[in-house]
């Protein structure tokens, strides 16, 4: 499989990561997003030996859009620190099933994970088992009964944006774990990280990367907005 690079210099590699590759290596042994990149830098520079990447972010295996990885050590350091103290700005859109009660507005929930199941439950109230979690969200088109929305997560829980648009009545198109009605063609879920901005770990400029959507039906009526 191909990356599809969108950023590259001698410190972070960005790529467009399609539906169904894992980022970082689980219990199944699937090749993941890390191990086609290692292959990349080893091809396309022509390096022997072992070759250093660095997971900064993850997004879930069903999840397209922008991955940052690091490079070198000392850029994941600091990628890691940018993304801890909440300094980057990530943009993701979502084909949800309904339409939302309000054409915009901020979600708040405490999250708790059941990590034996893998999944997450919302609460609005809050919950000294959970994670406090907040995005915003606003529609940005409908189309044959699916909505178009833009999600900018303030926080980053684990399956975050899914669980709670889906307390929302609002399931992403093809999620099944939290309220879809049908699965997608391709098993994936219509949940793309659209963009990211983040200071550049050397240079200290502002970076912004932008990820088109998969080649899927279900984001066929929205091209227009691309």
């Amino acid at each position: 499989m191909a990356l599809d690079v969108l950023f590259e210099d001698n410190h972070v590699l960005v790529v467009n990561k399609p539906a169904g590759l894992l980022v970082h290596g689980d219990e199944t042994g699937d090749t993941t997003l890390a191990d086609l990149a290692k292959e990349y830098i080893k091809h396309k520079y022509n390096k022997p030996g072992n070759v250093f990447i660095g997971v900064v972010h993850r997004l879930d295996r069903p999840v397209s859009g922008v991955v940052l990885l690091a490079k070198t050590s000392k850029a994941l350091s600091r990628l890691n620190e940018l993304f801890r103290s909440k300094k980057t700005q990530k943009t993701y859109w979502a084909v949800v099933q309904n339409k939302p009660k309000a054409e915009q507005g901020t979600l708040v929930h405490w999250l708790v994970k059941d990590s034996v199941r893998n999944v997450s439950k919302a609460y609005s109230k809050e919950n000294n088992a959970g994670a406090r979690s907040e995005l915003h969200y606003k529609m940005l088109a409908a189309n044959a009964g699916k909505y178009l929305l833009e999600v900018n997560p303030i926080t980053g829980r684990p399956h975050q944006i899914r669980v709670q648009l889906a307390s929302m009545k609002c399931s992403i198109a093809g999620d099944l774990k939290y309220g879809a009605a049908q699965p997608l063609p391709d098993k994936s879920i219509a949940l793309h990280a659209r963009q990211l901005i983040f200071e550049h770990p050397t240079l200290k400029t502002p970076v912004t990367v932008r990820a088109e959507p998969p080649e899927a039906p279900v984001w066929t009526p929205f091209r227009n907005l691309l």
